[in-house]
């Protein structure tokens, strides 16, 4: 009898072990390489919960989210897209943080004999392609958009934009010598500083800063809200920095 209750307690545990929450984080492609490695820290932290990673452009994650995707953690590479997904109430307003910031650059192929200066240089003949997100989509391609707006450039460089899904497709365009220069993240070119190097920074009116929130209609809001607060903890905020994000 004794055994028959050790034998009870023991199938017990392993069906608690084996029903482990499970945690869907939708996240900007520009964050990767950094949530590859702040999903097992957190799953180290909470053996209890299992972290599963779905990355796109921050544009595309919140029409998945809502159509319907079953999605607990919503993080952009911008606060607008965050703003639009509380004004649709996709995302439990209450619950979002600013976690991480960055600076967008030109980058050009690491081999490339010239590279322009500034957004005047883009618009010039030598430089014939540029990658640009989709700015409909993707948060890069916005901050683009605007800052050559601004720089009355827009219609000029436009001509020349190869579009891109994300900004890591528009990275991998310029790390291929497929565009003569591309518009992406500062952690983006620090990461492929083997095959990019940065042209110049940006000049931006607008900050970029990388928003978190947990889904409406998560079923796991609580285990949600411990992951953004873990992505404010100094262990996640020492990966951001290593890979190259600022402080939020």
């Amino acid at each position: 009898m004794h055994c028959a209750r050790l034998l009870a307690v023991a199938l017990a545990l392993t069906a608690g072990a084996a029903e482990a929450g499970e945690l869907t984080v939708s996240a900007a492609a520009s964050l990767t390489a950094a949530f590859q490695e702040i999903g097992p820290a957190f799953e180290a932290a909470r053996p209890q919960t299992k972290v599963r990673l779905n990355f796109g452009s921050s544009g595309a994650l919140l029409q998945q989210i809502a159509q319907g995707a079953p999605v607990d953690v919503l993080a952009s590479a911008d606060e607008a897209t965050i703003d639009e997904a509380e004004r649709r109430q996709l995302v439990r307003a209450e619950s979002r943080v600013d976690f991480a910031g960055n600076a967008l650059v030109v980058v050009v192929p690491r081999d490339a004999a010239s590279a322009p200066a500034s957004l005047a240089d883009l618009a010039a003949p030598a430089v014939r392609r540029v990658a640009i997100g989709v700015p409909a989509s993707v948060p890069a391609g916005r901050y683009a958009r605007a800052a050559l707006e601004k720089a009355q450039l827009w219609q000029e460089v436009e001509a020349k934009a190869v579009g891109a899904q994300t900004v890591r497709q528009a990275l991998d365009y310029v790390a291929r010598g497929e565009v003569d220069a591309g518009f992406v993240y500062a952690s983006d070119a620090k990461g492929q500083a083997e095959r990019v190097r940065v042209a110049f920074v940006v000049p931006s009116a607008t900050p970029v800063r990388y928003a978190v929130a947990v889904v409406a209609a998560s079923a796991a809001a609580a285990e949600a809200r411990q992951f953004i607060a873990f992505l404010r903890s100094p262990p996640a905020q020492a990966i951001l920095r290593r890979l190259g994000f600022a402080a939020p």
